[in-house]
């Protein structure tokens, strides 16, 4: 089975996605057909992985019940055994008339204590608004932990829709889920992306679905061109602080991300690798034009000394990434003047530290982060949000719990700032390059890795990108 969200693909609030719904009946179609497309693709894919087992499909009483009759009656019609369990009579009328369409039996939710070996779940979708009651819930869970595959129809019954948490209550794991229509902020954002497993989008006939939020997706990059040298590969600049071992990770990892040349900005002395060239901090080294970009802020130092190199890497007209300490430092309102473009990248200590702690989904909140900074913004953690200032947004899913280990995002920094060195006329596909390589690296070296590890791996991430 495939792994993953559908890399690129658009994701819709409910709210959206009911006005593509809205748009969908306004040009021909109807309620009934949308759920008829929608359940129809739900049995296709319960067919490919039930392989032949017994079926049991939880409705709910809105419209993803519907959904839940119509694969039924499609899987029985395939020849496929199918039992049907409801919480309750339809409430809508195109749910209503898919269960009479169904016609077989439907049992009580609370009478089905027989479990199936494929649980598909079609309780609730979009409109859920609080938790489930715990007797569903426990049933739920129950039903799911017996079976041998767990299907969730378009979100897991529980999930918020917009800011991807349970309302308090964990969910059960999903071995896949399967989203109409469009993916939703669930599938992308912790903690319900990690229950929803496979994520796979079943098209329900909207159109064309335009969307300032997609998923991350993978970059191309190409191998250097034969008449490629140093400073065409792109040179990074990496200022460093009293805590030298952090802008070393960085300016590694910058060259472990395709970057031609490195210059590290430092009072320390020379050491391994001695290919990152290391030169006593001056504001005027700033002012190199052969400069694609420049990091400040990993190992850095919170004194005035800190702050007095902050402030002249902000006053130089060089790309610019900023992490750690620099963050605490910053003033926003010092961003918006900067002709070149800047990247902030701030794990939720950080962020809530610069942008205040508030409430609205991760994405939303990023979102709002770039506009009023003016700045690219990179949310990370479990997920990772990327915001421009003009509202556009990716999403990196689930990135690898091994990254939470000191060091790492010293060299998400220097990754970023190496695509950024090499692609300033996209800088959000920049760093989304940069988030991607540094997500697969950890991948690719599995578990318990140190930091320096990780930016070795760039290298057979970016192979993978080609």
């Amino acid at each position: 089975m495939f792994s993953g969200v559908p890399e690129g693909a658009p994701v819709l609030t409910a709210a959206a996605m009911r006005a593509a719904e809205e748009r969908a009946i306004a040009a021909g179609s109807t309620v009934a057909e949308l759920m008829e497309r929608a359940g129809a693709g739900v049995a296709e894919w319960g067919h490919r992985l039930a392989a032949g087992s017994d079926v049991l499909i939880l409705c709910g009483p809105g419209n993803n019940g519907g959904d839940g009759y119509v694969a039924a009656r499609v899987l029985a019609q395939r020849g496929m055994a199918v039992r049907v369990a409801a919480l309750g009579e339809p409430k809508t009328e195109a749910a209503a008339a898919a269960r009479a369409a169904w016609g077989g039996a439907v049992e009580a939710l609370t009478d089905a204590t027989e479990a199936a070996p494929v649980l598909v779940d079609a309780l609730f979708g979009t409109g859920l608004t609080r938790a489930l009651d715990s007797g569903i819930a426990g049933t739920l869970a129950t039903l799911v932990g017996r079976a041998r595959l767990s299907v969730a129809v378009d979100l897991p019954s529980g999930a918020e829709t917009d800011a991807g948490g349970d309302f308090g209550a964990a969910l059960p794991h999903f071995d896949a889920t399967l989203a109409l229509g469009a993916l939703k902020p669930a599938h992308v954002l912790q903690p319900v992306a990690a229950r929803c497993g496979t994520v796979r989008l079943v098209e329900i006939g909207l159109g064309v679905i335009d969307s300032d939020i997609r998923a991350l997706r993978q970059p191309s990059l190409a191998r250097p061109r034969a008449d490629a040298h140093k400073y065409s590969r792109g040179m990074v600049a990496v200022v460093s602080g009293p805590m030298h071992g952090a802008s070393e990770l960085a300016a590694r990892a910058a060259y472990r991300a395709g970057a031609g040349y490195v210059l590290l900005l430092t009072g320390g002395l020379p050491s391994p690798p001695h290919a990152i060239v290391r030169q006593r901090w001056s504001a005027e080294a700033l002012d190199d034009t052969r400069i694609g970009a420049a990091v400040i802020g990993p190992g850095l130092g919170r004194d005035d000394r800190a702050r007095e190199k902050l402030d002249a890497a902000l006053a130089s007209k060089r790309p610019l990434v900023i992490d750690g300490d620099a963050l605490h430092l910053l003033d926003l309102n010092t961003l918006k003047t900067r002709v070149a473009p800047t990247v902030l990248t701030p794990h939720a200590g950080e962020f809530d530290a610069l942008f205040g702690a508030a409430s609205g989904s991760k994405i939303e909140r990023t979102q709002d982060a770039a506009a009023r900074s003016g700045a690219v913004v990179v949310f990370k953690g479990a997920d990772t949000v990327i915001a421009a200032p003009n509202g556009s947004a990716s999403v990196a899913a689930i990135g690898s719990p091994w990254l939470s280990v000191a060091g790492t995002g010293d060299v998400l920094a220097g990754a970023i700032a190496a695509m950024l060195a090499q692609r300033s006329r996209d800088v959000l596909g920049a760093v989304g390059a940069g988030v991607w390589l540094h997500g697969e690296a950890a991948r690719i070296l599995d578990r318990c890795f140190l930091a320096d590890e990780l930016a070795d791996a760039l290298p057979l991430a970016y192979e993978r990108a080609r």
